[in-house]
């Protein structure tokens, strides 16, 4: 029998699902992307993820970047990207894979890698939400608990800069794992981890993960990337999301003139997403440290 994409993606952590971006979409995603990210790496938008940090906060320490964050924010004027966040492909995959209705989703963030144009590195081995220092003991704790949400790459370029450990969203790495990712250090050979396999996207393709599995990346500055990162959870996650999404900077989303892009689907989705941010009380931290 064949196992259902969240079947495989509840065993595997991940899986790669194409044909969510018609063809349509593609061009006009295409056309976005390349526009803010040349206004990016002309310093006319300052949110984005800068060489030198992996992780929230990133700062401006550097002027080479490899990620933009905010597609969807109205001062770069781009509802390609909403467009697609809330269509209906999209939207359908993500209800399979976190089991649930459309009425229980929330819009969280969406954001792009890229190449950087200067320094080639690595992000180190993590996941998104457990710190490195973990114990075995708060790390099987922290596994055991269901966020309810996915997240995504979507490639616009063929895209190998995943590696992922297959199952690890669900067990506290072994001694042989934690060797390897314990330290702030990138690995100089990813498949070196015990387990890793690389992930390749055809242009079009999208992997949905864990983001608590065990995963890297490597960024050559050599290859052009344009791969769409985004996340949708669903209202029962409740305060168990809050940090890994809050901690981006999401403030923005509560002007009347974000909600303005978006379609009815859209709104709905904001709605719950500006509830959360309403029902923290102060600052949510970091989820891991550079």
């Amino acid at each position: 029998m064949t196992q259902s994409l969240k079947e495989l993606y509840d065993v595997q952590g991940y899986v790669v699902v194409p044909g969510l971006v018609p063809a349509d979409q593609l061009e006009r995603l295409e056309g976005a992307s390349e526009r803010i990210i040349a206004r990016t790496r002309s310093g006319g938008w300052p949110h984005r993820r800068t060489v030198g940090r992996q992780f929230p906060p990133y700062g401006d320490g550097d002027l080479d970047s490899w990620g933009v964050q905010h597609v969807m924010h109205p001062d770069l004027g781009e509802s390609a990207f909403a467009r697609w966040y809330t269509s209906d492909a999209l939207v359908s995959a993500v209800k399979e894979m976190l089991g649930c209705e459309e009425d229980e989703l929330q819009m969280e963030l969406f954001n792009m890698l890229i190449n950087p144009i200067s320094n080639s590195f690595a992000l180190r081995w993590h996941r998104d939400d457990v710190r490195e220092n973990a114990s075995e003991e708060e790390e099987h704790e922290a596994l055991s608990i269901w966020h309810h949400g996915t997240q995504w790459n979507t490639a616009l370029r063929k895209d190998s800069c995943l590696y992922v450990v297959p199952g690890s969203h669900k067990a506290p790495r072994t001694s042989a794992q934690r060797a390897q990712s314990s330290t702030l250090d990138p690995p100089k050979d990813p498949l070196a981890m015990p387990g890793a396999i690389q992930v390749t996207l055809e242009p079009g393709e999208t992997v949905f993960y864990n983001n608590n599995i065990l995963h890297c990346a490597t960024y050559d500055a050599r290859t052009p990337r344009i791969t769409l990162h985004a996340c949708m959870g669903e209202v029962r996650g409740g305060p168990a999301r809050a940090r890994n999404i809050l901690q981006h900077g999401l403030g923005w989303m509560k002007e009347p003139r974000f909600a303005d892009t978006l379609d009815e689907r859209g709104r709905r989705m904001l709605e719950r997403i500006v509830r959360l941010q309403e029902s923290v009380d102060g600052d949510v931290g970091y989820s891991l440290v550079n």
